[in-house]
């Protein structure tokens, strides 16, 4: 027999509300990965996924930032209810607030592929740091972790082409929930 798996997705978004938790992998087979996602105040970088993604948004508004062949940063905006398909390849960054919610399908990564996350100075545009990572497993959510590699280091966040250091913008939303925590 099939196993064709039903899955909630209100209780996957409430899930992340509960928990605080900015992933939930509904599935993650060999040719489809699909994830409820809660925005992150502090995202900045851009993704460049070795995939086509989907992105549905179930909640909220997303404005897609995305980089043109020559560089140029543009936004497509989301609206809740509405969906997006973003080529493989294609430098984006999905900001939305921790209220907002998506849904992203795309293929689990293959053998060798690798993702890669981008910083940009927000003074002059420069490449601040690139992350590379090999997913094996979506769940372990490798966005939190390349966040945390660039904004744990400082030289990562110093801008080579005109010294700005970009604020620990992670560190400052983690405090910011702490103390939204405490006062509840």
């Amino acid at each position: 027999m099939y196993k064709m798996p039903i899955v909630s997705i209100k209780d996957r978004v409430d899930s992340l509300n509960e928990s605080g938790k900015y992933v939930s992998v509904m599935w993650q087979q060999p040719e489809s990965l699909v994830f409820v996602a809660r925005g992150r105040a502090y995202r900045s970088e851009f993704h460049i996924n070795p995939t086509d993604e989907v992105m549905v948004q179930i909640k909220g508004e997303m404005h897609l930032h995305y980089r043109t062949p020559e560089g140029k940063e543009e936004i497509a905006i989301i609206p809740e209810g509405s969906a997006i398909h973003t080529p493989a390849g294609i430098p984006h960054s999905p900001r939305f607030p921790p209220d907002a919610y998506a849904m992203i399908l795309e293929r689990a990564r293959r053998e060798g592929e690798v993702d890669i996350f981008q910083w940009y100075c927000p003074e002059c545009d420069h490449l601040l740091h690139e992350e590379h990572f090999t997913v094996g497993n979506y769940g372990v959510d490798p966005v939190a972790q390349a966040y945390r590699n660039f904004y744990d280091n400082v030289a990562y966040r110093t801008c080579k082409g005109c010294g700005y250091v970009m604020p620990n913008a992670l560190a400052e939303a983690e405090a910011a929930e702490q103390k939204s925590a405490g006062a509840e």
